[in-house]
């Protein structure tokens, strides 16, 4: 069978490559208009940042091994999938100042569409009796580079995986290792991932995972909606609560907007699959996510509805928890328990939608999800929310 892999970076044996193009002539078989290019950035905040960008023929992405092995961007023909952030990356994470005193430091590297949030906490900063930090905000992750990345194409099938392995580490504390497969098809206009979280310590241990998928223009716009099968909504704080009326609708961007942000209880089939949609204005383009909530059974929606210049965006988020402070999700028992050297598992799929058809297919899926009427707040309750 026509198939390659390349290891492009492994600590082990001290290999790295800092170049490589893959072609259908550099692997043979069936397969045919795929290209991927791993290369490193050497420009501003940019500069040591690898990059692997895949071409699969119809959808086009970067994947980054020096960010936690998150997505930057993607495209579907001309139409980009994520968001214009004011922070202008993708930054090495050797320049975000995670222990910054306020904790809000990660927002120093914050451009992708991907974003891990994670692995010992995944939320707001947490601090101590004293004031002092504890937590940063959305946890390291997302700022370790991988020391082991491969990448396998099959020139028969199609298929196109890139595999990566991150360590969050620190002696006498946490000792986590992320093991990702990101695997896409030559065609195909979706990307499948599949992460393992592992406890490498002989002591046990709890874990918080949050994915931060944050789409903006031209998708988000005036008019603009998320589809999703709500079991339960409600706003994280009052300033949420004042337009919890309006919680799946977007606005034009506004100078000075303040983010609102919603928590959700999602409902799913019989195998525990959920899928959330963004739509623009005409229903004729949206990127949908696709998760299973025995994994993932908390939701947050993010609208920050801010000039656009500031960065107009919103934020899909399955997770393990809510993004309160770790003290406040560990005591309300949302914090993942491993056991010495346990592991688990999550799974995630993202998928651009071209056509209104298609737009109106993942509707009636999630549509069809919806058994119950959902239940909505109109204002946040202690139990979920940290500012209630």
């Amino acid at each position: 069978m026509a198939e390659s892999t390349w290891s492009l970076v492994d600590r082990t044996n001290r290999t790295y490559i800092e170049h490589l193009e893959v072609t259908p002539a550099s692997v043979g078989g069936q397969a045919q208009g795929y290209y991927i290019h791993k290369h490193r950035l050497h420009d501003g905040l940019s500069n040591g940042v690898d990059v692997i960008h895949v071409d699969n023929g119809t959808l086009r992405f970067d994947i980054l091994p020096t960010r936690g092995m998150g997505l930057w961007k993607a495209w579907l023909g001309d139409q980009q999938i994520g968001w214009n952030s004011p922070v202008k990356g993708p930054v090495h994470p050797a320049l975000v100042p995670l222990t910054e005193p306020s904790g809000l430091g990660w927002l120093e590297g914050f451009d992708e569409l991907l974003a891990r949030c994670g692995l010992e906490s995944n939320g707001a900063p947490d601090f101590d009796n004293q004031g002092r930090l504890t937590h940063g905000l959305h946890g390291r992750i997302t700022n370790k580079p991988a020391h082991q990345v491969k990448l396998h194409v099959n020139g028969e099938t199609g298929d196109i995986t890139v595999t990566g392995v991150v360590d969050e580490v620190r002696i006498h504390f946490f000792k986590l290792r992320l093991s990702t497969t990101i695997k896409t098809k030559v065609g195909q206009n979706s990307i499948e991932i599949h992460d393992t979280v592992e406890n490498l310590s002989a002591s046990p241990t709890g874990i918080q995972m949050l994915y931060h998928i944050n789409l903006g223009v031209p998708l988000l716009e005036p008019g603009a909606s998320v589809v999703m099968p709500v079991k339960t909504l409600m706003p994280r704080n009052q300033r949420a609560a004042e337009d919890v009326d309006r919680w799946s609708t977007f606005s034009p961007p506004e100078a000075g907007y303040v983010e609102q942000v919603y928590f959700c209880d999602l409902q799913s089939d019989a195998r525990n699959q959920s899928e959330v949609l963004l739509k623009n204005a005409q229903s004729s383009r949206a990127v949908s996510i696709h998760f299973n909530t025995e994994q993932l059974p908390c939701f947050s929606l993010w609208k920050n509805q801010i000039a656009e210049a500031d960065g107009y965006v919103t934020g899909l988020e399955p997770a393990t928890n809510y993004p309160n402070p770790h003290g406040f999700e560990q005591s309300h028992g949302r914090v993942v328990p491993l056991a010495p050297h346990a592991s688990c598992s999550f799974d995630l799929r993202l998928q651009a939608h071209a056509t209104a058809g298609e737009v109106s297919e993942a509707e009636q899926r999630i549509e069809a999800l919806c058994e119950q009427k959902p239940v909505i707040h109109d204002h946040p309750r202690p139990e979920w929310c940290s500012e209630a």
